[in-house]
């Protein structure tokens, strides 16, 4: 009997999230076993066409359609089992078959599929791949005789699942356009089956996705040394200190926004290169290798094959980001020099405006001195006039006396007027 609780209330994606772990469950299906996958990249738009496709599949075979909104979905159809899954950049077919004839390669799951619906799947192939698992006590484990199913090339393999079988590929794409793994089946469960398939066929996938990137990190090398190179030469002209600082900084600009175009368009395809390796080394971890004696194991092959390109990778997005910081640090120095050249531009022009102001004081001195002797000039000539007038007038003055006694007293006048003039002045300013 279920008992309630009085709990709050779950939180929206609270059931959803708990069961995400249980969301991508390996395929359980009988053996022995045919499998073709196929790994698609696709735009947006595509992703919606994809699912829609997929739905046209299944309304073919009157089978419920996935969600709207899910990203795996798998189920049985006539005579073939499907598993698909839509990832962030690629979307995932898987078509299982009981059927394995004694060329194990020679009939594919694939051929179940309806051929007319095949031909319309959006997007770009990334990976197809064919797989088997087969008894081990009806095919010989002699390596020559295996590698016949590969075309003769050299095999990679070991003991997986605990013993469980053995898995062989030769990591090359075929005349069909398939790549090619083979299992012999020693003693596994279905369930073990089933997460063995899904792992190899993610470490193809995951391998291809990583690589993505070796081709943009070898492109950009060029580019790498070009921008280094030019690097150089700024810094070396800044050391000799008689260049032109601001068309140095103009330059030193430009180059910063070249690297950080480069850093910004392709820094999540290496950042993805670097997520999809690790997903490559937890999935070939996952295998649980043994060594089957002449053969390299799935990990040996990918340290000397996958590593060094992923390396190069890794090398190359971390050169761009040092060169950023550099580029940073002779920026910021550039710019401390240019600033500390406008600072004594500036001083220089203070100190140049500074004098001029002084010689203006001076001259403005000068001009107010000679200004009050005007004024008293003025003001005593028409003292004059008035006494010569009121002597006329037949009034008891001495015009030559009265000019000679007003001079002081005008001239005390004016230059008392002119400093009362310049104490307003001031107050005025100081307000």
């Amino acid at each position: 009997m279920t008992t309630l609780f009085p709990l709050p209330d779950n939180h929206p994606q609270r059931f959803q999230l708990h069961n995400e772990v249980h969301a991508r469950s390996s395929v359980v299906f009988d053996l022995p076993v045919s499998a073709s996958h196929l790994a698609i990249m696709l735009s947006r738009q595509e992703k919606d066409q994809d699912r829609q496709h997929l739905a046209l599949l299944c309304e073919r075979f009157g089978v419920t359609p996935p969600k709207q909104d899910a990203n795996h979905f798998t189920s049985r159809f006539d005579s073939f089992q499907l598993r698909w899954e839509q990832h962030g950049e690629f979307t995932s077919y898987t078509f299982y078959v009981n059927t394995v004839q004694a060329d194990p390669f020679a009939e594919p799951a694939l051929k179940s599929v309806p051929v007319d619906w095949m031909s319309q799947l959006p997007g770009k192939m990334i990976v197809a791949a064919h797989a088997v698992i087969i008894p081990a006590n009806t095919a010989s484990d002699n390596i020559e005789t295996l590698s016949h199913f590969f075309a003769g090339n050299p095999l990679i393999g070991a003991e997986v699942s605990g013993g469980g079988a053995k898995a062989y590929t030769d990591f090359r794409i075929h005349v069909d356009g398939f790549s090619r793994f083979l299992v012999l089946d020693k003693h596994l469960k279905t369930a073990q089956a089933g997460r063995l398939l899904q792992r190899l066929f993610e470490i193809e996938v995951y391998r291809v996705m990583a690589l993505l990137a070796f081709p943009i990190a070898r492109d950009l090398a060029p580019e790498l040394i070009k921008a280094d190179q030019q690097l150089v030469t700024i810094t070396d002209a800044m050391a000799k200190g008689d260049q032109n600082d601001s068309g140095l900084l103009d330059e030193l600009t430009h180059l910063a926004s070249a690297v950080e175009n480069h850093i910004s368009t392709h820094h999540y395809r290496f950042g993805a290169a670097n997520a999809y390796y690790k997903l490559v080394e937890q999935r070939i971890t996952d295998l649980r290798e043994v060594r089957i004696q002449g053969l390299q194991t799935f990990s040996e092959f990918m340290t000397r094959r996958l590593e060094p390109a992923i390396g190069t990778c890794k090398s190359t997005a971390k050169r761009f980001t040092l060169l950023s910081e550099r580029i940073s640090n002779a920026g910021e120095l550039l710019r401390t020099r240019v600033d500390i050249s406008i600072e004594r531009q500036n001083q220089a022009l203070l100190k140049s405006m500074n004098t001029h102001a002084k010689m203006q004081v001076r001259l403005q001195s000068t001009v107010e001195g000679l200004s009050i002797i005007a004024i008293t000039s003025y003001a005593v000539s028409l003292i004059g006039s008035i006494a010569q007038a009121l002597k006329s007038a037949g009034w008891d003055v001495n015009p030559p006396v009265v000019i000679g006694v007003s001079i002081p007293i005008v001239l005390v006048i004016a230059a008392m007027g002119v400093r009362r003039i310049h104490k307003l002045i001031r107050k005025t300013a100081d307000d």
